[in-house]
């Protein structure tokens, strides 16, 4: 039974799983949640997001939500396939992992989340953007970006010489603030280089602009 993603082709963690996957080597079925609409925070969809959010996954019978739950989950899975080493099991080095994969969670994806907020959904509900907090969001992760760049300046990847889950996670948000020309990622050198590098993946091309 082919996995399936009920999920949104445009939501930044729809397209995390559908990264993952393409990484991985799994084939999907994208089962459209039309958030535009509503479909997400309907009763046939709470039932088993009980949140409200994409995307969840069936996998031959089980179901998974949270969208680096999801992550993890298939990487495991499947570790005999496609890209290897995204969650690494050595103790030391799985340690590393789940400091760079924190660093992402706690210090990148909020300001994602609110700059998200505040130049899509505020539209979306009919609302204006605060574009002072939009500039404090964007100040901060220039931040941010300095503490990236004293661990990128020392090595090729967050968690060290091979690319994991962790810089792979920061794909989604990372392309949004590009396309809406917000270019922290690009003001540090190590930074700069890290981001080139994953960003021209061909797993993430294929889902950049909406998952099929």
């Amino acid at each position: 039974m082919v996995l399936k993603i009920h999920g949104f082709p445009i939501s930044i963690c729809t397209k995390r799983v559908a990264l993952i996957c393409r990484e991985k080597n799994i084939p999907y079925e994208l089962v459209t949640v039309n958030m535009l609409e509503g479909a997400h925070k309907g009763e046939a969809h709470t039932k088993v997001q009980h949140f409200g959010q994409v995307p969840f996954i069936e996998d031959d019978g089980f179901v998974l939500y949270e969208s680096r739950a999801i992550s993890r989950y298939l990487t495991k899975k499947y570790a005999s396939q496609g890209t290897q080493g995204l969650i690494p099991t050595e103790p030391k080095a799985e340690a590393l992992f789940e400091q760079a994969a924190s660093i992402e969670l706690t210090n990148f994806d909020p300001i994602g989340n609110g700059i998200a907020d505040e130049n899509i959904f505020k539209g979306l509900r009919g609302e204006q953007p605060d574009t002072k907090r939009v500039s404090q969001l964007v100040a901060l992760l220039e931040e941010k970006v300095k503490g990236y760049e004293a661990i990128l300046s020392k090595q090729p990847y967050l968690a060290g010489d091979h690319i994991t889950l962790a810089d792979l996670f920061h794909l989604p948000f990372g392309y949004m603030f590009s396309q809406m020309g917000i270019d922290a990622l690009e003001k540090q050198p190590s930074v700069a280089r890290w981001w080139k590098e994953i960003s021209e993946r061909e797993s993430w091309l294929a889902v950049k602009d909406g998952v099929a």
